[in-house]
């Protein structure tokens, strides 16, 4: 049906219509007093978010590009970076070390596993010397729907003394991160996840002792400098020339999230993620993270019966209902569809794409009970 397309993917997320609204109006100088104000309330409200007194840096890129900038402003050629990957993404923070000269030594798990922190603490362990200057890791690895448990794994790192540069860009606004609390050094995310709005911004935070190793980085990044945009932020503006329309919808959003509180946030979307879990069992499909313990709240990750293709699986929804899910990624493309239920999604868009799944999979000779998955799903839901 025109006009009538959901989201139902790892990011772009659904936008409300407030947030919609307030990016129509017309753009406001980005050095007026006018969006100084916006800024700083917006500054305020990410601290809240992130759970910091640190700054939160906004820059006008995709979450990639904070995760540069995090490498870029810490890292100088040959320091040792030791990289967590458990898929896609941890994948891109050794691809961005080794772009700036970094000695990179990698921890892989297989797809669909998370990090076990005795494996991280015993290399960590090893490292006597403390050559290993930064940890990157994963909070929520949107590729294949596994959260890391990063509290522990940060505990680790910090009593070695390394860095932790965490990837949040799945998990701010949807999966509970305490960044000071929990002692993590630098968190990124991007705008498009559970921020609720479209693509182009990312947000960066980084600890008193990650802003030490920035002063002594040789050549930091230009556009993403830290020190540009801390000295910036204290003035309520940006060193460049920001997004101004989407800052000015991320204030809408985050607003919507202060009214519901985080811990409500993140309750919504367990009971989702869980609910979903639920209806896929019930129709008889594999879930490709079969653990409950690691399954991500964000982002569902599911294999297609014997004999329909995932492709299939995407045409129908999208051609028939107008609902987008994602295809696996990498070694995964072709082999998983990925339902998202991140951000603006609410229990009755589950329900609608749920019983749309359901009609597909008929459609396409699949058979089970009718209605098995939308019932286990509302079930599921009513118990949370």
């Amino acid at each position: 049906m025109k006009d009538k397309t959901f989201l139902m993917i790892p990011g772009p997320t659904p936008t409300p219509e407030s947030a919609l609204l307030a990016m129509a109006k017309h753009p406001i100088g980005h050095r007026s007093p006018e969006f100084s104000a916006i800024l700083k309330e917006v500054f305020q409200d990410l601290k809240w978010l992130f759970q910091t007194k640190e700054d939160v840096f906004v820059y006008t890129s995709s979450g990639t590009g904070a995760m540069e900038a995090a490498i870029y402003n810490l890292v100088n050629p040959g320091d040792k970076v030791l990289c967590l990957i458990i898929g896609n993404f941890g994948e891109r923070w050794a691809k961005i070390a080794a772009s700036k000269g970094a000695i990179v030594e990698k921890i892989e798990v297989e797809w669909g596993k998370a990090i076990d922190p005795v494996v991280l603490k015993k290399r960590l362990d090893e490292d006597v010397n403390k050559e290993i200057k930064i940890v990157t890791l994963t909070h929520n690895e949107t590729s294949t729907g596994v959260t890391n448990d990063v509290k522990t794994l940060n505990d680790i790192i910090q009593t070695h003394g390394a860095l932790s540069v965490v990837d949040g860009i799945t998990s701010i606004g949807a999966i509970e991160f305490k960044m000071d609390e929990w002692g993590a050094d630098v968190i990124v995310s991007g705008s498009q996840k559970g921020f609720m709005i479209p693509p182009g911004l990312a947000f960066l935070a980084c600890s008193q002792k990650a802003w030490k190793v920035y002063e002594q980085c040789k050549y930091p990044s230009f556009y993403f400098n830290f020190g540009a945009y801390k000295k910036n932020a204290q003035d309520d503006t940006t060193p460049y020339t920001p997004a101004v329309s989407l800052i000015i919808a991320l204030r809408e959003t985050l607003n919507m999230m202060k009214q519901e509180g985080l811990d409500n946030i993140y309750l919504r979307h367990a009971r989702l993620a869980k609910g979903l879990r639920s209806a896929i069992k019930a129709i008889g499909l594999k879930l490709f993270v079969e653990d409950d313990e690691i399954a991500s709240n964000a982002i569902t990750a599911i294999l297609p019966p014997e004999g329909i293709s995932v492709a299939d699986i995407r045409k129908t929804l999208k051609n028939d209902f107008d609902i987008v899910v994602a295809d696996g990624q990498g070694q995964l493309k072709g082999k998983i569809f990925r339902m998202g239920h991140l951000g603006f999604v609410s229990e009755r868009d589950m329900i609608a794409s749920v019983g749309a799944l359901e009609m597909s999979l008929y459609k396409l000779g699949y058979k089970f009970k009718k209605g098995a998955g939308t019932e286990a799903l509302i079930t599921t839901m009513m118990q949370m």
